[in-house]
């Protein structure tokens, strides 16, 4: 809200500036005894335009710069923040419904907590489980994987005329390359591991709090918008934790379907720790667009592993591709809907924005932080183009001419439909 105060008095002053620069040139017109528009006035007047344009889109363009480097250097404190705005909103419900059976703000934000942590240990525990289990089958495991690249061996050596002591010698080749890049990728990992353990601790610490005081910060953003209307700021702030919640319920809703179809699929095909896997496809969901296929990978991988046949291999990756057809075009879109009405380009550039700025967990964060900001956008009225370039496209804008031309009433009838609305505005 700041940043958004902060942007209005730029376009504010920018606004002011333009008006005083043309009242300044039209006094020194009506000063002269004769008042003519000529072509060096035309050109003045022109050149004001354009500085006062220069001028808008540098200050835009250094708000952005700063917006960015801003979140860039907060990382480290924003992650966790974030992550705890995100499941507080989930938890929402839970602390709403404990403090209508009688339970005190304390006491429900404390239970609320409790029951969250006892549920993410219990699954934790249940894939460390499934893991050790399949750990105990690694002597089997590893012998089918050396039986396949035994097989990659030989068929290198017949049909590519490679060797073993060539195929050595490259791997050894292409692995001093990649040393640097593992060396920095094991450094990255073990730091990961240390922000994990603090954000464990930091994490549930900020939830509590955004449950326990939910009001207190709903007063401060309502004091902080003092220019606008109370009743705006609150409609404002219902609306960006609708479509939070709305957004993760339905996601979790979809998880949950996904899990179901892929554990079906795994044991269909007589893969073993099915549910295991299954599960873990669709966690994975939480990194849109790539989430399914990585999901899809480990299970392959397995199967080829274990399995007789690269068949067991090959139906895992045709049926998660299938369950990723049906989750894109039928099941997301009756679950979820418009919940989230992000237009595909700006999920997608945000995904690459936001895994830029805060790294992995930029993916998972990406897309229920750009629907609050698309209904902040929808909400002032000076950013409501950008709110409007956020959204998915209505089918008016993808017809072609000929479609126009067809539907010439339909077209007619909502640009009315576009005028009241912009009147009512």
């Amino acid at each position: 809200m700041p940043i958004i105060n902060y942007l209005r008095d730029i376009h504010t002053k920018l606004t002011m500036d333009l008006r005083k620069s043309f009242k300044q040139l039209i006094s020194k017109l009506l000063n002269k005894e004769e008042f003519e528009i000529d072509d060096n006035s035309e050109a003045l007047i022109a050149e004001e335009k354009s500085g006062s344009l220069g001028k808008s889109i540098t200050y835009s363009l250094l708000a952005v710069g700063l917006v960015i480097a801003f979140l860039y250097a907060l990382q480290s404190i924003l992650i966790p923040i974030l992550f705890s705005l995100i499941l507080s909103v989930t938890l929402f419900p839970v602390c709403n419904f404990l403090e209508k059976w009688g339970f005190n703000r304390l006491m429900a934000s404390l239970t609320t907590l409790v029951l969250a942590i006892i549920l993410f240990l219990g699954i934790s525990y249940l894939f460390v489980s499934q893991t050790i289990n399949i750990g105990r089958d690694a002597s089997e495991i590893v012998g089918k994987i050396e039986t396949v690249l035994k097989e990659g061996e030989k068929y290198a050596n017949d049909k590519l005329n490679l060797s073993r002591t060539d195929i050595i010698s490259k791997a050894k080749e292409e692995l001093n390359k990649a040393a640097p890049d593992i060396g920095g990728f094991v450094t990255r990992f073990f730091g990961s591991i240390g922000s994990f353990l603090s954000m464990g601790i930091l994490v549930p610490l900020i939830i509590f709090f955004f449950l326990y005081y939910r009001d207190f910060f709903k007063e401060f953003f309502v004091r902080a918008c003092y220019s606008a209307p109370r009743e705006k700021v609150e409609a404002t702030l219902t609306k960006m934790y609708e479509a939070l919640n709305n957004y993760l319920g339905g996601m979790l809703m979809v998880m949950g379907l996904i899990a179901v179809l892929n554990t079906i699929g795994l044991m269909i095909l007589g893969i073993e720790y099915a549910w295991f896997f299954g599960i873990l496809a669709s966690l994975l969901m939480l990194l849109p667009y790539i989430g399914i296929a990585i999901g899809s990978i480990i299970p392959a991988l397995f199967a080829l592993a274990t399995k007789d046949s690269y068949w067991y291999a090959v139906g895992v990756v045709a049926w998660f591709q299938f369950i990723q057809t049906l989750e894109g075009n039928i099941i997301t879109p009756n679950i979820v809907g418009n919940k989230v009405s992000l237009n595909p380009l700006v999920s997608i550039l945000s995904l690459f924005l936001f895994s830029m700025l805060f790294g992995f967990a930029g993916l998972i964060l990406a897309l229920p932080l750009m629907a609050i900001i698309k209904v902040l956008f929808d909400a002032v009225s000076e950013l409501k183009p950008y709110g409007f370039l956020l959204s998915e496209p209505e089918k008016k804008y993808l017809w072609t001419e000929r479609q126009k031309r067809l539907k010439p009433a339909k077209v007619a009838k909502e640009n009315l439909e576009e005028k009241i609305d912009r009147i009512e505005e």
